[in-house]
C-alpha cells in the first residue's frame, strides 16, 4: 500500500536542511541538499512505520 505523508524542509543557517514529517513525530533527518533530503526522510518513514508494525501499533493515516 503506498502511503502520502507530508514532510517539511526547514533550510539551516549553516547550511543544509533539516527534514521532518509533521505526521510521525520523531522523524527527523538532515541532508546538504534537497535530494538528499528526500532520500533521508524516505528511508527515515519506512523504518519508523517498519517499527510501528513490528510494535503492534498503529500506523497514523496519510495526509
Amino acid at each position: 500500500m503506498t502511503r502520502r505523508f507530508t514532510v517539511i524542509f526547514e533550510k539551516e543557517e549553516e547550511g543544509g536542511y533539516h527534514v521532518f514529517c509533521p505526521t510521525l513525530p520523531g522523524c527527523h533527518t538532515q541532508s546538504e541538499t534537497v535530494e538528499e533530503g528526500i532520500t533521508n526522510i524516505r528511508e527515515a518513514m519506512s523504518l519508523y512505520i517498519e517499527s510501528l508494525v513490528e510494535d503492534g501499533l498503529p500506523v497514523p493515516a496519510s495526509v
